[in-house]
Protein backbone atom coordinates (compact mmCIF):
# COMPACT_ATOMS: atom_id res chain seq x y z
CA UNK A 1 0.00 0.00 0.00
CA UNK A 2 1.59 3.39 -1.01
CA UNK A 3 -0.28 5.72 0.79
CA UNK A 4 -0.42 4.13 4.00
CA UNK A 5 -0.94 6.82 7.02
CA UNK A 6 -1.77 9.85 3.87
CA UNK A 7 -5.16 11.18 4.58
CA UNK A 8 -6.58 12.13 1.28
CA UNK A 9 -9.77 15.07 1.03
CA UNK A 10 -11.85 14.16 -2.45
CA UNK A 11 -14.41 17.16 -2.94
CA UNK A 12 -17.40 15.41 -4.93
CA UNK A 13 -16.94 11.74 -4.44
CA UNK A 14 -20.50 10.50 -4.02
CA UNK A 15 -20.18 9.05 -7.56
CA UNK A 16 -18.14 9.27 -11.02
CA UNK A 17 -14.44 10.16 -11.13
CA UNK A 18 -14.50 11.53 -7.57
CA UNK A 19 -16.09 8.00 -6.22
CA UNK A 20 -13.84 5.97 -7.89
CA UNK A 21 -10.75 8.28 -6.51
CA UNK A 22 -11.93 7.86 -2.85
CA UNK A 23 -12.06 3.89 -3.54
CA UNK A 24 -8.53 3.76 -5.06
CA UNK A 25 -6.98 5.61 -2.85
CA UNK A 26 -8.77 3.67 0.44
CA UNK A 27 -7.17 0.40 -1.39
CA UNK A 28 -3.58 2.06 -1.33
CA UNK A 29 -4.10 2.59 2.75
CA UNK A 30 -5.29 6.45 2.39
CA UNK A 31 -7.37 7.50 5.06
CA UNK A 32 -9.91 8.74 2.58
CA UNK A 33 -12.66 11.78 3.18
CA UNK A 34 -15.53 11.58 1.16
CA UNK A 35 -17.29 14.54 0.57
CA UNK A 36 -20.98 15.66 -1.36
CA UNK A 37 -23.90 17.25 -0.73
CA UNK A 38 -26.11 14.38 -0.07
CA UNK A 39 -25.81 12.73 3.21
CA UNK A 40 -27.50 9.32 1.87
CA UNK A 41 -25.02 9.32 -0.87
CA UNK A 42 -22.13 10.64 1.18
CA UNK A 43 -22.26 7.62 3.92
CA UNK A 44 -23.10 5.12 1.30
CA UNK A 45 -19.86 5.55 -0.74
CA UNK A 46 -18.32 5.56 3.75
CA UNK A 47 -19.76 2.26 3.67
CA UNK A 48 -18.82 0.85 0.69
CA UNK A 49 -14.66 2.06 1.54
CA UNK A 50 -15.22 0.39 4.86
CA UNK A 51 -17.11 -2.75 3.79
CA UNK A 52 -13.75 -3.69 1.88
CA UNK A 53 -11.22 -3.32 4.36
CA UNK A 54 -10.68 0.55 3.57
CA UNK A 55 -10.13 3.85 6.46
CA UNK A 56 -12.95 6.91 5.52
CA UNK A 57 -14.94 9.22 7.59
CA UNK A 58 -17.70 11.71 4.99
CA UNK A 59 -18.72 14.90 5.25
CA UNK A 60 -21.92 16.47 3.71
CA UNK A 61 -20.99 19.86 3.17
CA UNK A 62 -21.31 22.02 -0.05
CA UNK A 63 -17.51 23.77 -0.91
CA UNK A 64 -18.81 27.06 -2.57
CA UNK A 65 -18.35 28.83 0.73
CA UNK A 66 -15.41 29.34 2.24
CA UNK A 67 -16.64 28.50 5.54
CA UNK A 68 -17.78 24.81 4.01
CA UNK A 69 -13.93 24.64 2.62
CA UNK A 70 -12.64 25.06 6.04
CA UNK A 71 -15.44 22.74 7.82
CA UNK A 72 -14.28 20.34 5.34
CA UNK A 73 -10.32 20.06 6.10
CA UNK A 74 -11.18 20.71 10.23
CA UNK A 75 -13.19 17.48 10.28
CA UNK A 76 -10.65 15.72 8.23
CA UNK A 77 -7.93 17.39 10.64
CA UNK A 78 -9.90 16.27 13.65
CA UNK A 79 -10.47 12.71 12.33
CA UNK A 80 -7.18 12.47 11.07
CA UNK A 81 -4.59 15.13 12.23
CA UNK A 82 -3.71 16.41 9.18
CA UNK A 83 -4.18 16.46 5.06
CA UNK A 84 -1.89 15.26 3.17
CA UNK A 85 -3.95 15.07 -0.27
CA UNK A 86 -7.20 17.57 -1.62
CA UNK A 87 -8.38 16.48 -4.95
CA UNK A 88 -10.62 19.12 -6.45
CA UNK A 89 -13.19 16.88 -8.11
CA UNK A 90 -16.48 18.90 -6.60
CA UNK A 91 -19.02 19.93 -10.02
CA UNK A 92 -21.82 20.91 -11.67
CA UNK A 93 -23.12 21.31 -14.96
CA UNK A 94 -25.57 24.08 -16.17
CA UNK A 95 -25.35 24.44 -19.68
CA UNK A 96 -26.98 26.61 -21.91
CA UNK A 97 -26.21 28.92 -24.91
CA UNK A 98 -24.39 32.14 -23.88
CA UNK A 99 -27.36 34.31 -24.91
CA UNK A 100 -29.51 31.99 -23.14
CA UNK A 101 -27.41 32.03 -19.86
CA UNK A 102 -28.26 33.60 -16.69
CA UNK A 103 -26.58 34.61 -13.92
CA UNK A 104 -27.68 32.87 -11.85
CA UNK A 105 -26.27 29.21 -13.80
CA UNK A 106 -23.33 31.57 -14.60
CA UNK A 107 -22.77 31.75 -10.68
CA UNK A 108 -23.42 28.17 -9.05
CA UNK A 109 -20.91 26.80 -12.02
CA UNK A 110 -18.40 29.00 -11.07
CA UNK A 111 -18.65 29.28 -7.48
CA UNK A 112 -18.37 25.37 -6.92
CA UNK A 113 -15.97 24.44 -9.67
CA UNK A 114 -13.33 27.54 -8.87
CA UNK A 115 -14.06 29.33 -5.79
CA UNK A 116 -14.86 25.60 -4.26
CA UNK A 117 -11.76 24.69 -5.38
CA UNK A 118 -10.15 27.61 -3.47
CA UNK A 119 -11.98 27.22 -0.32
CA UNK A 120 -10.46 24.14 0.41
CA UNK A 121 -7.10 24.83 -0.65
CA UNK A 122 -6.94 27.92 1.11
CA UNK A 123 -8.00 26.03 4.27
CA UNK A 124 -5.65 23.18 3.90
CA UNK A 125 -2.36 24.81 2.72
CA UNK A 126 -1.42 26.30 6.17
CA UNK A 127 -1.15 22.43 7.51
CA UNK A 128 0.81 21.91 4.46
CA UNK A 129 2.66 24.63 4.23
CA UNK A 130 4.00 23.72 7.94
CA UNK A 131 4.73 20.00 7.03
CA UNK A 132 6.24 21.02 4.05
CA UNK A 133 5.07 18.60 2.25
CA UNK A 134 1.39 17.53 0.47
CA UNK A 135 -0.42 17.12 -2.70
CA UNK A 136 -3.01 18.89 -4.83
CA UNK A 137 -4.89 17.82 -7.68
CA UNK A 138 -7.56 19.66 -9.50
CA UNK A 139 -10.16 18.55 -11.68
CA UNK A 140 -9.99 20.08 -14.89
CA UNK A 141 -11.85 19.11 -18.26
CA UNK A 142 -10.80 19.61 -22.53
CA UNK A 143 -13.87 21.78 -22.12
CA UNK A 144 -11.54 24.75 -20.14
CA UNK A 145 -8.79 24.04 -22.73
CA UNK A 146 -9.80 23.95 -26.09
CA UNK A 147 -13.67 24.85 -25.16
CA UNK A 148 -17.08 23.72 -25.39
CA UNK A 149 -20.49 25.45 -27.51
CA UNK A 150 -22.85 25.76 -25.07
CA UNK A 151 -20.36 25.52 -21.88
CA UNK A 152 -19.05 29.16 -21.57
CA UNK A 153 -19.84 28.83 -17.70
CA UNK A 154 -18.30 25.26 -17.46
CA UNK A 155 -15.71 26.21 -19.73
CA UNK A 156 -14.70 29.42 -17.66
CA UNK A 157 -14.20 27.71 -14.50
CA UNK A 158 -12.13 24.80 -15.62
CA UNK A 159 -10.10 27.31 -17.48
CA UNK A 160 -10.02 29.06 -13.87
CA UNK A 161 -8.20 25.98 -12.62
CA UNK A 162 -5.76 25.78 -14.78
CA UNK A 163 -4.15 28.95 -13.80
CA UNK A 164 -4.84 28.34 -10.33
CA UNK A 165 -2.85 24.76 -10.78
CA UNK A 166 0.19 27.11 -12.18
CA UNK A 167 0.03 29.72 -10.21
CA UNK A 168 -0.10 27.67 -6.69
CA UNK A 169 2.19 25.10 -8.39
CA UNK A 170 4.77 28.52 -8.47
CA UNK A 171 4.46 29.81 -4.48
CA UNK A 172 4.71 26.40 -3.47
CA UNK A 173 7.37 24.76 -5.03
CA UNK A 174 9.63 25.67 -2.01
CA UNK A 175 7.13 23.83 0.54
CA UNK A 176 7.20 20.04 -0.35
CA UNK A 177 3.72 20.64 -2.31
CA UNK A 178 2.75 19.26 -5.81
CA UNK A 179 -0.34 21.12 -7.49
CA UNK A 180 -1.01 19.16 -10.55
CA UNK A 181 -4.61 19.02 -12.93
CA UNK A 182 -6.26 16.16 -14.67
CA UNK A 183 -8.56 16.85 -17.75
CA UNK A 184 -9.71 13.30 -18.28
CA UNK A 185 -12.53 12.02 -21.05
CA UNK A 186 -14.36 9.51 -18.43
CA UNK A 187 -17.60 8.12 -19.20
CA UNK A 188 -19.73 9.36 -16.26
CA UNK A 189 -24.28 10.17 -15.97
CA UNK A 190 -22.54 13.92 -16.32
CA UNK A 191 -20.75 13.24 -18.69
CA UNK A 192 -21.75 11.10 -21.35
CA UNK A 193 -24.37 13.71 -22.98
CA UNK A 194 -21.33 15.53 -24.19
CA UNK A 195 -19.06 13.06 -25.18
CA UNK A 196 -22.51 11.68 -27.23
CA UNK A 197 -22.51 15.24 -28.32
CA UNK A 198 -18.63 15.29 -29.13
CA UNK A 199 -19.24 12.24 -31.86
CA UNK A 200 -22.00 13.56 -33.49
CA UNK A 201 -20.18 16.84 -34.52
CA UNK A 202 -17.49 14.85 -35.90
CA UNK A 203 -19.33 12.15 -37.98
CA UNK A 204 -21.02 15.62 -38.99
CA UNK A 205 -18.03 17.17 -39.70
CA UNK A 206 -17.07 14.08 -41.64
CA UNK A 207 -14.03 14.01 -39.08
CA UNK A 208 -12.73 11.40 -36.52
CA UNK A 209 -13.37 11.96 -32.61
CA UNK A 210 -10.64 13.82 -31.62
CA UNK A 211 -8.37 11.91 -29.35
CA UNK A 212 -8.91 13.99 -26.37
CA UNK A 213 -12.44 12.74 -26.38
CA UNK A 214 -11.64 9.08 -26.42
CA UNK A 215 -13.49 7.69 -23.68
CA UNK A 216 -12.36 5.92 -20.59
CA UNK A 217 -13.63 5.11 -17.32
CA UNK A 218 -13.54 6.86 -13.89
CA UNK A 219 -11.29 4.19 -12.34
CA UNK A 220 -8.66 5.31 -15.36
CA UNK A 221 -9.13 8.67 -14.01
CA UNK A 222 -8.45 7.10 -10.37
CA UNK A 223 -5.25 5.15 -11.25
CA UNK A 224 -3.73 8.87 -12.99
CA UNK A 225 -4.74 10.48 -9.36
CA UNK A 226 -3.34 7.98 -7.38
CA UNK A 227 -0.13 7.71 -9.63
CA UNK A 228 0.17 12.30 -8.69
CA UNK A 229 -0.14 11.49 -5.07
CA UNK A 230 2.92 8.93 -4.42
CA UNK A 231 5.88 9.78 -2.77
CA UNK A 232 7.80 9.66 -5.85
CA UNK A 233 5.88 11.68 -7.78
CA UNK A 234 5.54 14.69 -5.74
CA UNK A 235 8.45 16.10 -7.57
CA UNK A 236 6.16 16.51 -10.29
CA UNK A 237 4.20 20.20 -10.67
CA UNK A 238 2.35 22.52 -11.94
CA UNK A 239 1.53 20.06 -15.21
CA UNK A 240 -2.12 19.44 -16.76
CA UNK A 241 -2.64 15.89 -17.61
CA UNK A 242 -4.96 14.07 -19.85
CA UNK A 243 -6.62 10.37 -19.25
CA UNK A 244 -8.51 9.28 -22.08
CA UNK A 245 -9.60 5.35 -22.72
CA UNK A 246 -6.29 4.24 -21.58
CA UNK A 247 -4.48 7.33 -23.42
CA UNK A 248 -2.20 9.29 -20.32
CA UNK A 249 -1.00 12.72 -22.34
CA UNK A 250 0.33 16.12 -20.97
CA UNK A 251 -0.77 19.39 -22.26
CA UNK A 252 1.58 22.00 -23.35
CA UNK A 253 1.30 25.72 -21.41
CA UNK A 254 0.45 28.23 -23.81
CA UNK A 255 2.74 29.37 -25.69
CA UNK A 256 3.27 32.82 -27.35
CA UNK A 257 4.43 33.03 -30.94
CA UNK A 258 6.16 36.47 -32.17
CA UNK A 259 3.65 36.87 -35.79
CA UNK A 260 5.34 39.81 -36.63
CA UNK A 261 7.30 42.92 -35.89
CA UNK A 262 9.04 46.30 -37.02
CA UNK A 263 11.92 48.51 -35.87
CA UNK A 264 10.52 51.69 -36.00
CA UNK A 265 7.67 53.86 -36.54
CA UNK A 266 4.07 53.10 -35.21
CA UNK A 267 1.74 50.27 -36.46
CA UNK A 268 -1.72 51.33 -38.47
CA UNK A 269 -4.70 49.11 -37.41
CA UNK A 270 -5.15 47.99 -40.91
CA UNK A 271 -1.12 46.87 -41.18
CA UNK A 272 -2.03 44.93 -38.11
CA UNK A 273 -5.10 43.41 -40.07
CA UNK A 274 -3.18 42.37 -43.08
CA UNK A 275 -0.87 40.82 -40.97
CA UNK A 276 -3.25 38.61 -38.61
CA UNK A 277 -5.02 37.72 -42.04
CA UNK A 278 -2.11 36.36 -43.68
CA UNK A 279 -0.20 34.56 -40.28
CA UNK A 280 -3.07 33.88 -37.52
CA UNK A 281 -3.57 30.51 -37.47
CA UNK A 282 -7.30 31.06 -37.51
Amino acid sequence: MHLNQQTAVITGSTRGIGRAIAHRMAQEGARVVVNGTDASRVNAVVEEIRQNGGVAIGIAEPVHTMEGGARIISAATAEFGQVDILVNNAGIIRDKMAHKLGEEDWDAVISIHLKGAFSCIRAALPGMRERRQGCIINMTSTAGLTGTAGQLNYSAAKAGLLGMTWTLALELRHYGISVNAIAPAALTDMTAPYIERARRDAEAAGQNLPDYWRVGTPEEAAELAVALSLPQTRGISGEIFSVNGGDIGLWARPKHELLTSRTSGNWKASEIAAELLTKSPN
